[in-house]
C-alpha cells in the first residue's frame, strides 16, 4: 500500500487579449521527507490591471510564498509559517509603493490578488485575499471554498476590498478542509471563472480527467471564447492518494533496528558506554563518550517492553528532533554526530548538576528571590518553545536541571506537542503524557494543549517550589468534566511559615485558574506579576479599613454616633 501523498498536476496561464500577463501561479511538489514535513504548495495570483507594476507584485507573491515557505521552522503549523510568510510579503509589497511615484493611489501600487494551498497529509491548507478562486470537485459537485473580496457599487463598477500589498497589515482568510483520494481542487483568477458557469466548468474537468494540463488548457481556451478579455490562469490539483497518518520525527527511524541492553565499556555505534544513569519500563539512560571527538553525551534508548509500541518509539525520538530546532541556554541540546546512525536511540548534550527534585531535597525551604530566579530561568525555556509551536506538556522537577552555577535547563522533551507534526499526525484519544500533579486541568477533559497549559504547569511548580504542597492537592486529575473543575477551590499559598506576599498569592491563583481563558494570557505576564504586585492585586487583598486602623475606625464611629445623638436632641428640643 502507497503511504505516501500523490498528486496529479495542471496548469496554464495566458495573457488572452491584453498586451501582458499580470497573473502568476506556481507550485513546489518536494521530496520525502519535506514532502511530509510541509506538504505540496500551490499558489496564484492576479495583478490590478490599473497598474504598471502588479504583473511584478504577483509573480513576487507567488515565487516568495514557494520559496519562503519551505524555509520556516518544520515545528511550525501550516498557517503560522504561511502567515509569517505571507505578512513579510505583504509588507514588502506595501513598502514598494510608498517608495514609488504611486504612493498616495493604491491602484497603480504593487497589489495583487492571491490563493495559495497547501495540501499536507489528509488537510488542505487555504489562504486568500481578493477575487482569485480555489473550488473543489468531489464526486460531481463543485464546491467554492474562497470568499470573493469584492465590494460592488451598483451593477457594473465593483473594487477588490482586500488585496496583498494594498494595506499595511495583513487580512488573510485561512480554512482548512478535509481531503479525499478523488477531490479535484482548481484556482483560477476571475479571468476564468467570470466567463464559465459552474457546469461549464464541471464538463471540461470531466472530459479531460486524465490529463489536467490538457484540462487547464481547455479552460482557458473556453474562458476566452465566451468573451474573457482579462489574463487568464488555472491551476488543477488532484488528489491520487492520500497518506496514512504518521509521525515521524527523524528520517528512515522506522527502519532502524532496537539497541542491545548496554552496559559499562561496551562500544555502541561510536560511543563508549561509561554508565547507566537510569533504567525503567519505558527506556533506559546512558552516560557516553564520542569515539571521535571525545565529547560526552546522554543516551536514551526504547526498552524492550515497548518495543512494540510506536507512539513510545516516536515520542522518544521526539526529544532529539525538538532538541536540533530549538535554541536556548535553558532548553537541553542536542548532541552534535555525524556518523549515520545504526539503531533507534536519541543522542544529547550532558547537562551538568542535579535534577531540580534532587535541588529541592537539598533545599526545602527556598526563599523567594531564588524561586523567582529559577521560574524565571525555565520560562524563558517554555518560551523558546513556544516560539517554535512546541508545547513541553511535561513540566515537573525531574524534567529541570539546576548547575552548580544556579543555570536551569529543561530536559527531557519526548511529551512536546509540535504544531507542525501534530497536523499529520492522528491524536484522537491521545493519552495525557505529562505528570498528573503538574498537568492542567484542560488535558483532562481531553482537551488539546496550549501555551496556557504550559503556563498552569509553571505556576504549579512555582507553588510547589514555595510550599512544598500542590494547589489543588491530588483533585485536578479526578476531574474530567467542566462541572467538576467548577468546584475546585485553590488553596492559599499564603502561612505564618512563610514570608510570602499576599499579591504573589493573588498571582498564583490567577495562572492557577481551572478555565485557561481566567489565567494570564502570556508566561511573560506570570513572570513579571512574581515581581512587580498588580495593583488590582493589592486592592483585592488589602485589609478593610478596621483592621487597617482600628482605633481611628472606632474613634470615627464614635464621632459619627455623637453627632447623630446630638442632632436628634436638638429635634426634640425645638418640638417641645
Amino acid at each position: 500500500m502507497n503511504n505516501k501523498l500523490t498528486l496529479d498536476i495542471g496548469q496554464h496561464s495566458s495573457a488572452g487579449l491584453k498586451a501582458e500577463n499580470q497573473d502568476s501561479c506556481g507550485a513546489r511538489l518536494p521530496e520525502e521527507p519535506q514532502l511530509a514535513m510541509k506538504g505540496a504548495a500551490f499558489a496564484i495570483a492576479d495583478g490590478i490591471s490599473s497598474s504598471p507594476v502588479s504583473a511584478v507584485a504577483s509573480e513576487t507573491a507567488v515565487k516568495s510564498f514557494l520559496d519562503d515557505y519551505y524555509c520556516t521552522s518544520d515545528s511550525w503549523s501550516v498557517a503560522h509559517a504561511a502567515k509569517q510568510v505571507l505578512r513579510a510579503t505583504n509588507a514588502w509589497l506595501h513598502g514598494q509603493t510608498h517608495q514609488s511615484p504611486y504612493r498616495f493611489d493604491r491602484d497603480k501600487g504593487y497589489v495583487c490578488t492571491f490563493s495559495a494551498m497547501i495540501i499536507k497529509g489528509i488537510e488542505a491548507h487555504l489562504f486568500h485575499l481578493g477575487d482569485s478562486r480555489i473550488y473543489r470537485l468531489r464526486r460531481g459537485t463543485l464546491e467554492q471554498l474562497t470568499h470573493d473580496h469584492r465590494l460592488w457599487q451598483g451593477e457594473q463598477n465593483s473594487y477588490l476590498s482586500r488585496a496583498l500589498g494594498a494595506q499595511p497589515q495583513l487580512d488573510i482568510d485561512y480554512r482548512r478542509v478535509s481531503l479525499e483520494a478523488g477531490d479535484l481542487f482548481v484556482l483560477s483568477t476571475d479571468g476564468v471563472h467570470e466567463f464559465l458557469s459552474q457546469p461549464t466548468l464541471i464538463e471540461h474537468l470531466q472530459q479531460h480527467a486524465d490529463c489536467l494540463d490538457k484540462a487547464a488548457k481547455t479552460l482557458v481556451a473556453a474562458a476566452l471564447a465566451n468573451g474573457s478579455n482579462d489574463n487568464l490562469t488555472v491551476q488543477l490539483v488532484r488528489i491520487r492518494n492520500l497518506p496514512a497518518p504518521v509521525l515521524e520525527p527523524l528520517e528512515h527511524a522506522g527502519t532502524l533496528p532496537l539497541p542491545p541492553i548496554l552496559k559499562s565499556g561496551d562500544v555502541f555505534d561510536g560511543y563508549i558506554i561509561e554508565r547507566e544513569i537510569h533504567a525503567s519500563s519505558r527506556s533506559h539512560v546512558y552516560l557516553a563518550c564520542d569515539q571521535t571527538s571525545g565529547s560526552r553525551a546522554i543516551l536514551k534508548t526504547p526498552s524492550i517492553d515497548l518495543s512494540e509500541d510506536p507512539a513510545h518509539l516516536q515520542r522518544l525520538l521526539m526529544e532529539e528532533w525538538v532538541a536540533r530546532r530549538v535554541n536556548s541556554a535553558h532548553v537541553v541540546r542536542a548532541a552534535v554526530s555525524r556518523r549515520p546512525r545504526r539503531f533507534l536511540y536519541t543522542a544529547m548534550e550532558v547537562v551538568e548538576g542535579q535534577t531540580l527534585r534532587q535541588w529541592m531535597t537539598d533545599n526545602p525551604q527556598p526563599n523567594l528571590e531564588t524561586v523567582r530566579g529559577i521560574v524565571e530561568q525555565v520560562a524563558r525555556g517554555l518560551q523558546a518553545l513556544h516560539r517554535a509551536e512546541i508545547l513541553h506538556q511535561d513540566l515537573r522537577p525531574e524534567n529541570i536541571m539546576i548547575s552548580h552555577a544556579g543555570t536551569v535547563t529543561l530536559i527531557d522533551l519526548g511529551s512536546a506537542r509540535v504544531a507542525g507534526i501534530a497536523e499529520t499526525a492522528d491524536e484522537n484519544g491521545q493519552l495525557i503524557l505529562g505528570t498528573a500533579l503538574y498537568s492542567a486541568p484542560e488535558y483532562f477533559l481531553g482537551d488539546q494543549g496550549t501555551i496556557r497549559s504550559d503556563l498552569f504547569s509553571l505556576a504549579v511548580l512555582t507553588y510547589y517550589l514555595l510550599s512544598g504542597e500542590f494547589p489543588y492537592g491530588t483533585q485536578v486529575a479526578r476531574c474530567s468534566t467542566v462541572a467538576a473543575q467548577h468546584k475546585l477551590r485553590y488553596r492559599s499559598v499564603l502561612s505564618e511559615s512563610r514570608a510570602i506576599p499576599a499579591w504573589i498569592d493573588a498571582t498564583l491563583k490567577k495562572a492557577l485558574q481551572p478555565n485557561p481563558l481566567r489565567r494570564h494570557e502570556a508566561l511573560s505576564e506570570f513572570v513579571y506579576e512574581l515581581r512587580h504586585p498588580n495593583p488590582e492585586y493589592r486592592i483585592a487583598t488589602r485589609p478593610p479599613l478596621m483592621e487597617r486602623y482600628p482605633v481611628r475606625f472606632w474613634q470615627s464611629v464614635s464621632g459619627i454616633l455623637l453627632l447623630v445623638i446630638v442632632y436628634l436632641l436638638s429635634l426634640i428640643s425645638s418640638t417641645t
